[in-house]
Parts: structure tokens; sequence; C-alpha cells
């Protein structure tokens, strides 16, 4: 059975529940308000004819009856009722609509009201099962002298009942007749808003959506028009930092993610661009959420750019130091030409000469133990960026006082290779040919922390802007052609400080350009391997 059915029968089923509890509902109060309404006509009734003084007075007469008997007729059919019996307190009746009933007994009992009560209620006399009213007559004295009967018969009530059903009647077939069409619309507009699919189709769509938004690699953010998250798969959880994206559902965009990637969100711009969010630089495409031509929200796709810049930096290395190592090739292979010359010449002298005037030079040059740099993965980062700055024309040094011994499991090598990386490319991209670069890094200044110190001879940074050069987009250097944006790198170092509890800050360089220090927690090397280190630098 199809959903349009299901929902047309259960909503007829319903209409025509209720329509039938309201008929029945309408028809008892309607059959309510006749007996009121002829009870208060019949209680009117009998209290006025007991209070008619011609009537009280004929109950003096030899026969009562001559006088009460046309009153009570007259009464009776100005009142449209049944019956109006008047009787003494023996119960013998003066009136009936039967003149052949006059003078006999009652028959029902007459106890109630010639105890001074009203009665109301259904009997059978005379004239059939009938709805009555019973009072009492009092004489001058306060005495019950008799009662009124007035009454109309079930019958006749049940006819004036029936007699306004059919408009009852008519106004139910009519809402239920609408309540049945009203309902065929109401499935039918149902059925069209969720595009004519079966419940069974729409659970496998929905299973299907859900396996596909989570099961991609890309991230997706999705903000309804009053820029409440209404969308986050799983990549987009784990590139934001989130641990539980079901509770960011229906919150505030701005609450969740930060400033920079909440607004372009929002702003649903259709243009690919990055941004910082956290420690990760994301490339995010926007675009408008449209429904039938209504503007319902905006969407992001998210790619994490930051392993892809972190590959493209090592192939970057890896080049430089392949190149390195040819024009190396090159350089020993005319090395070697003249010391054979030389000697073939037999000028030892000058053979010996020429060796220590050349020395260690050339394009590969090392980082090792000498350099105070025990951690092996640091060593060959700032080979890769010594390599990359003297193939800019700018000298990278290791300060002499450096000390680093090798890191511990737990101690945090990423991030200290991201502060390093950043720094130097920082450093080597603000120097200008033939300029300098020194590097220190320290981890016996304080225990269970490392100093990290990038100085340059660069033009420096003005000390007004000190303090913002860290934020986002904030930049002295030109823009460079094919580089989306600039003022990522520092910010980065300065959130992986502060996300370990460290710091960062910058300053002038004795140099004359900018020093930059970061502090960050780590962990101290035993004293017994730092004063082996340290003899083995004398």
């Amino acid at each position: 059975m199809s959903l349009r059915t299901q929902l047309l029968l259960l909503q007829v089923a319903i209409v025509l529940t209720t329509v039938i509890g309201t008929g029945v509902t309408a028809g008892w109060l309607q059959e309510r308000q006749l007996r009121d309404a002829y009870e208060d006509r019949m209680i009117a009734v009998a209290q006025s004819v007991a209070g008619l003084p011609a009537i009280t007075d004929a109950f003096d007469d030899a026969t009562p009856s001559e006088a009460i008997q046309p009153i009570a007729e007259v009464v009776r059919r100005a009142s449209d009722v049944t019956y109006v019996v008047v009787a003494n307190d023996d119960g013998i009746r003066y009136s009936h609509p039967n003149p052949a009933r006059i003078g006999e007994r009652v028959s029902t009992d007459p106890s109630i009201p010639l105890a001074g009560e009203i009665y109301v209620g259904t009997q059978t006399g005379t004239l059939g099962e009938s709805w009555r009213v019973k009072v009492p007559i009092f004489a001058e004295d306060g005495a019950v002298m008799g009662q009124v009967s007035v009454g109309i018969l079930e019958s006749e009530l049940r006819e004036d009942f029936l007699g306004g059903l059919p408009g009852l009647l008519i106004a139910l077939g009519v809402a239920s007749v609408v309540g049945v069409v009203g309902s065929a619309w109401i499935a039918r507009l149902i059925r069209r808003r969720i595009y004519g699919l079966e419940p069974d189709e729409i659970r496998g769509l929905l299973e299907t959506r859900e396996a596909m938004l989570h099961g991609i690699r890309e991230g997706l953010v999705a903000v309804d028009d009053r820029g409440r998250i209404v969308l986050v798969n799983d990549a987009a959880a784990r590139l934001l930092d989130i641990d539980d994206a079901a509770a960011t559902l229906g919150r505030p965009v701005d609450d969740v993610l930060d400033s920079e990637l909440a607004g372009f969100i929002t702003t649903g711009h259709d243009v690919e661009t990055a941004v910082l969010s956290g420690e990760r630089v994301l490339l995010v495409h926007g675009d408008r959420m449209l429904v039938e031509g209504r503007d319902v929200g905006s969407i992001a796709i998210l790619r994490d750019r930051t392993e892809l810049e972190t590959t493209l930096r090592e192939l970057e290395g890896a080049q430089s130091l392949a190149e390195d190592l040819r024009a190396a090739s090159h350089e020993f292979a005319n090395t070697l030409h003249v010391l054979s010359g030389l000697l073939e010449l037999g000028h030892v002298d000058a053979a010996r000469a020429f060796i220590d005037r050349v020395g260690s030079g050339g394009a590969i040059s090392t980082v090792d133990g000498q350099d105070g740099i025990d951690e092996v993965e640091l060593a060959a980062l700032l080979l890769a960026k010594r390599s990359r700055a003297q193939e800019l024309g700018i000298t990278l040094t290791v300060a002499s006082s450096s000390r680093l011994a090798a890191a511990p499991p737990d101690a945090p090598r990423g991030d200290l290779l991201t502060v390093v990386g950043n720094l130097l490319d920082n450093a080597i991209e603000a120097t200008l040919l033939g300029g300098n670069v020194s590097l220190e890094v320290r981890d016996d200044l304080e225990p269970g922390h490392v100093v990290v110190r990038v100085d340059d001879d660069g033009p420096g940074i003005p000390a007004d802007r000190r303090r913002a050069i860290f934020d986002a987009d904030v930049s002295d250097k030109a823009p460079v052609p094919g580089k989306a944006r600039r003022g990522i790198g520092l910010t980065i170092v300065k959130r992986v400080a502060e996300r370990l509890g460290g710091q960062a800050t910058a300053g002038r360089s004795p140099a004359g350009g900018a020093a930059f220090t970061v502090r960050l927690p780590w962990a101290a090397a035993p004293a017994a391997h730092r004063a082996e280190r340290s003899e083995s630098r004398v």
C-alpha cells in the first residue's frame, strides 16, 4: 500500500471518527436541551395553574371539575402540552384530556407533590409513558390541598427530536465530505513535498546520504539562512577538531568555528580560498544552497591544505638537495681536476694550500652533534632549510650555543618542527640576497622547556606591529604570485605555542632585522647526557 493511500485512509478514519463522535454528542445535547425546555415550560404551566384563584376556589364547589376542566384544557392547548391534570389531596382528578377519566384516582404516585415538593420525571399513566411535572396546590393557610400534573408524551418528544435531526445529519455529512476531500488534498500535498517517494525509498536515500557524507574525505559544513549549523560530516569534524559533531547542530556557526571560517561560510561566496582554522590551513570552497529557487543557507567544502603544503615543502627540500648534490658533484670534479694537475706538475705545496683553502665548503653542509642538535628530525629539517637558504644566496647558521637532546617519545616533535620550519621560512623570505639567518635552539635554559630563537638581518618589524604580526593575514612581505595568501605561518606558530602552554614573541635582532622567540614545553635531557654533549663540543 502506497504512502498516499495510507495517509488518506488514516485521515479519513480520523475525520469519520471525529464527525461521528461530534454527531453523537450534538444529538445528546440537542435532546437534553429539548427536555430542559419542556421541563421549564411544564413547571411554569403547572405553577401557574396551581396559583390560579379560580382553581383553588373551585375546590370548595360541589363539582369542582365543572370549573377546573375548561380552564385546564385551555391552558393545555395554549401551552402545547399533552395534558394538564388537576387532582385533590386524595388523588381524585378534577381535569383530564379524556373527560371520562375525571373523578377517577390518578394512576401514578402523588406522594411527592402532596408532601409540598415538585416532582420531575418520566412515568407511565393512562395516556402512556410521558415526561411530566407535578407541583402542589396550597390553600390559603399553607396546607397542601391538591396537585397539578403537566406532561408530554415521550413519543412526542422523540418526534420533536427527530424533526431537528435531518439538519444535524446534513451538517455532519457535509463536514465528512469536506474532511475526506481535505484529507485527500493533504495526502497529495505531502506526497508532492516528499517528491513522490515511498518510506522505503526515503530511508534508502537517507542511508545513502549518511554513508556518502561521512565517507568522503572532504569536509562538509552547512548552515541555514539563520546562521545555524545543520550539517557537519566526519571529515569536517576531524579538520575542525570537533569532538562531537552532533552537539554542534542547531548552534550558531560563530560559536563553533573560528571567526574567519564562520564568516566565509555564512557569506556563501562561490569562490575557493585558503582559510586558517586553528593550526590548519584549509582550502575552502563556498556556495549558496537553493531549494526550488529559495535561498535556504550556505555550504562549504573543506580540504586540508596543511598536509599538501607540508608535502610540497618536503618535495621542495628534496629537489633542493638533489640540485645541491649535482652542484657539489661538479665542484668536487673541478677540485679533483685542479689537484690532479698540481700533483702532475709537482707542485705538492700548492696542492696542500689549495686543500686548506677549499676545506669542507660546497653546496652541501651538515648539521650534526657539533651544532648541538641531537634531534635527528630537526637536524634533517635544518639541512633542507640550509640548502634552500644557500640556493637563495642567504646564509643560515645554527648558533654555537644551541643545545637539544634527542626528544623522548612523548615530546611534541611535530609541533617543534612546525615552529622551526615556519620561523625559518619567514626569516628566509624576509632576508635580502647575501643576508644572514641565525637559529638557536636550547633545552638547557629552563627545565622542561625548549626555547627557539630565529634572528635575521632583514628590514625588521616596526615596534607597533610586533604583536599584530602573529595575526592571520598580517604580513610585511609583498604578495607572491601563485601563493593564495600571506601571514599564516607566524599565526600557526603562535597557536601551536599557546596550545602547548608556551608563548611566541617578536622583537628586534642585534643583526638589525627581526628576532622571533618561541618557548615550548619540552622534556629536559638527563644531566649526564648533557655533560657528555658539552665535553664533546670542547
